[in-house]
C-alpha cells in the first residue's frame, strides 16, 4: 500500500458548521505536514486559511453547500467570491430537485456557469448519490462531462450516506474524457481509500485519512 499516494489525493475537509478558524489552521497544518491535494473548507474561512498557507496547500471551498438547491446567481456569485478570496478549487452541489424533475439542461446550465465563473480553478460537481438512482448518476455523467467540469464527485458527507465502490465503478464506466473522480463521504480506512483509487477515483474527500496516518506515526 502506498500511504503516500493516498495522502497526495486527499482532500483533507473540515466543512462542520461548529468548525473555527483555530480548526481549520489545525486542518492546513497537517494538511502541509502530510503533502495532501487541498484542504476543503466553508467558504467563511478560505481568505484567512489562503494567507495562513500561501503557496504550501491548495485551498478548497464548496458552493451551495449542502442542499444544492440555492438559485443559480446566487451559486455563481459564491463562486466568484470565493475565487476572489483565494480558492483554488470549488466543489459545486447540484440541484437535486431539478436533476429529479428531468430539468437536465437547467442542471447542465448551471454547472456551465459555475465553471465560467472558475475560469482556470477546477470545478468539482458533488451529484449526492444516495438520493439518486443508477439512471440519474448516469445522466449526471453525461451533463458534467457537457458542461466542461473537472470532477464528478459521489457526495456531501451530509445527505445521509457517502461514497460506494459501485457509484465510482458506475462513474469511471460513464463519465467522458477528461473528467476525473472524487469519492467523498466515509472513507474511514486507508485499504478502502486504496480501493476507491484502484477503481478510477483520483481525489478522496475526507477526515479521517490523515488522522490514521498521524496515529500510525506516534
Amino acid at each position: 500500500m502506498d500511504i503516500e499516494k493516498i495522502l497526495s489525493a486527499c482532500d483533507h475537509t473540515l466543512l462542520h458548521q461548529d468548525a473555527t478558524f483555530e480548526d481549520i489552521k489545525a486542518l492546513c497544518d497537517d494538511a502541509v505536514k502530510y503533502h495532501t491535494a487541498s484542504v476543503c473548507i466553508p467558504p467563511c474561512y478560505v481568505k484567512d486559511a489562503a494567507a495562513y498557507v500561501g503557496d504550501k496547500m491548495k485551498i478548497c471551498t464548496v458552493i451551495g453547500f449542502p442542499g444544492g438547491n440555492m438559485t443559480t446567481t446566487v451559486k455563481v456569485l459564491e463562486t466568484f467570491d470565493a475565487i476572489d478570496k483565494g480558492a483554488d478549487e470549488i466543489d459545486m452541489v447540484i440541484n437535486i430537485g431539478k436533476l429529479k424533475a428531468g430539468e437536465d439542461d437547467y442542471v447542465k446550465q448551471e454547472i456551465s456557469l459555475i465553471k465560467q465563473a472558475c475560469g482556470d480553478h477546477i470545478l468539482k460537481v458533488i451529484i449526492e448519490t444516495c438520493m439518486l438512482t443508477d439512471e440519474e448518476k448516469i445522466r449526471m455523467c453525461r451533463i458534467v462531462t457537457e458542461a466542461g467540469a473537472d470532477f464528478i464527485k459521489t457526495s456531501t458527507g451530509f445527505g445521509g450516506a457517502g461514497a460506494t465502490f459501485d457509484d465510482v465503478k458506475l462513474f469511471a464506466e460513464n463519465v467522458g474524457p477528461g473528467v476525473k473522480i472524487k469519492a467523498a463521504g466515509g472513507i474511514s480506512t486507508l485499504e478502502d481509500a486504496q480501493r476507491f483509487l484502484e477503481l478510477g477515483a483520483s481525489r478522496l474527500g475526507t477526515s479521517r485519512i490523515v488522522k490514521i496516518v498521524k496515529e500510525m506515526n506516534k
